[in-house]
């Protein structure tokens, strides 16, 4: 069958028994059938009519399939038209929760990752000499560990704490789709083996702190590495100057990681909440902004924010959320008084994560009046996101201006807050909207392209990412998420691969020299992993 007929788009992770299965097609059928790995027809949905969609530039239908619910593998035909297999059952998220959040030790820095754990995906050990201070050399530091941050092999302290707030809070929220699963790593006893995962990076940062509390915002070397293997990247190592942002973020994540490795291990939970408390004494001593700017020679990624106020917010509310302390609460209080929003969940605007430290309060420490206005808020957002998603034909919660570098991620961050929202106040339109937006980026897409390598018959495969490049493996290293479509074309080639004019959701080509399109970063996984967690986490009904 030819690829240009291939237009009935469907989640290619499969679906849950109990999921409302949505096809849609960019094409005119009256109906579609359901057929089994038999070849027989098992179910025919109806074809509805949605209309024009704009950020697709197609002309949508909508076939429901939800009836059909027996375990197995199918694919649905419309005359010439067909879509890629696709599962039914209760472990067909199972593959990709797995990938995703297995992706975290392909990301790994510092150790050799050795077949036993990685298959033919290894690397020996990189990235293990000390790192010297940017404008002093002669101040040196062991920072070996943690995650590779994205494409690049840089390891950056504000990334990497809210790419481990959406783990962690994931952990907090849906607990039993983790603590009994194996992902394949090297274990810790008395850990479940996503804790171990998130530890790597949490010692990682413990190594980023100084002594008085101050956290330097990043190691890298002084520019990107060619597209080489981690352990051939020999290039010095630098310690970038501190900045606030990074110490909040820090004091934050360790404060969360407090409460959640507490039950399995005091020790380590008390040095996190110990470390915790030093940043915040040093954001007490340094009120004013320090931002952060490359310095002239470097060239890494600089991850800069124009404030730190919602930074503070998060790391004031977890550190009350883990200690009860009024004083961080009244702190935290002040901060909220700014108009940053106490929704957003990105690297760079993390009140949202804030705001969850209150929702999710131990009950003798709640403010029932400040949580409800918090959970109002995620209701809010949901509610204006819900808006945007029923005009969508693929029931993207997105504009066409949310076509931006890393759009996937926009797209997880707002299933997030769809789940969040669902979780304070039940409602049967955010749970669908949360699984829609995963189906988006599965597949049901306009490119019909799974965003999760490995992952689909129409998976991605050529990410901008040194190791999947460099490895000269066909095959690429599984559950990395594609930063997505781009409706700016902000990079030097990728004019030509996306003509001028072409629909912000078609703005997309696999190709690894386009990092504008198809990068990977850990805080791209880290909303895939928490959203797939939460309908993993109802699939028996409950929502």
């Amino acid at each position: 069958m030819s690829s240009i007929n291939k237009k009935i788009y469907i989640n290619q992770a499969g679906y849950l028994p109990k999921d409302i299965k949505t096809a849609v097609l960019p094409v005119n059928v009256m109906s579609v059938s359901v057929i089994d790995k038999d070849d027989k027809e098992v179910y025919r949905a109806k074809c509805d009519h949605f209309g024009f969609d704009k950020p697709s530039g197609d002309d949508v239908y909508h076939a429901d399939f939800s009836e059909v619910t027996t375990e197995g593998e199918y694919r649905l035909v419309s005359g010439d038209y067909y879509s890629d297999k696709f599962c039914i059952g209760d472990s067909a998220y199972d593959k990709v929760f797995y990938d995703l959040v297995r992706a975290y030790y392909y990301f790994r820095c510092g150790m050799e990752l050795k077949s036993e754990h990685a298959g033919k995906f290894t690397h020996m050990p990189c990235h293990t000499e000390p790192a010297c201070e940017w404008f002093d050399h002669s101040v040196t530091k062991d920072v070996s560990g943690g995650w590779h941050d994205a494409g690049d092999y840089g390891r950056y302290v504000t990334a990497g704490a809210v790419a481990l707030g959406h783990l962690l809070y994931a952990f907090v929220l849906f607990p039993k789709t983790f603590e009994k699963r194996d992902f394949g790593i090297p274990k810790t006893p008395g850990l479940p083996d996503f804790l171990t995962e998130c530890k790597y990076e949490l010692d990682w940062l413990l190594k980023m702190q100084k002594p008085d509390g101050g956290v330097y915002h990043k190691a890298s070397t002084a520019q990107h590495a060619d597209f080489v293997m981690p352990e051939d990247d020999l290039g010095q190592m630098y310690l970038l100057p501190v900045s606030s942002m990074a110490v909040a973020d820090f004091a934050a994540v360790c404060a969360l990681a407090y409460r959640v490795y507490a039950e399995y291990d005091k020790e380590y939970a008390d040095r996190l909440l110990q470390a915790a408390k030093r940043s915040a004494e040093w954001l007490d001593n340094n009120q004013d902004f320090i931002g952060f700017r490359n310095p002239e020679g470097c060239g890494t990624g600089d991850y800069c924010e124009s404030n730190d106020k919602d930074n503070r917010f998060w790391a004031y509310s977890e550190l009350y959320a883990s200690t009860g302390d009024c004083e961080y609460l009244n702190k935290a209080e002040k901060l909220s008084d700014y108009g940053f929003s106490k929704t957003d969940l990105g690297w760079g605007a993390v009140g949202g994560l804030g705001a969850l430290a209150y929702i999710t309060l131990r009950a003798e420490w709640r403010d029932e009046s400040k949580a409800k206005e918090y959970g109002d808020m995620y209701i809010s957002s949901a509610e204006s996101l819900l808006q945007t998603a029923n005009q969508s034909g693929y029931m993207a919660a997105m504009g066409e201006r949310s076509y931006s570098w890393g759009s996937n991620m926009t797209l997880m961050k707002n299933a997030m807050i769809f789940a969040i929202a669902d979780i304070i106040s039940p409602n049967k339109e955010f749970s669908h909207s949360a699984k829609a937006q995963f189906d988006v980026l599965m597949g049901v897409n306009a490119m019909g392209i799974s965003y999760v390598t490995g992952n689909g018959d129409s998976a991605y495969n050529y990410p901008h990412l040194r190791p999947a490049f460099a490895d000269r493996i066909k095959e690429c290293i599984p559950g990395m998420v594609s930063g997505g479509p781009n409706s700016y074309r902000n990079e030097l080639y990728i004019r030509q691969f996306i003509p001028e004019g072409t629909p912000p959701m078609k703005c997309f080509a696999d190709r690894t020299e386009l990092y504008s399109v198809n990068e990977v970063t850990i805080y791209w996984n880290s909303p895939a992993v928490f959203v797939t967690a939460y309908l993993l986490d109802g699939k028996d009904g409950m929502r």
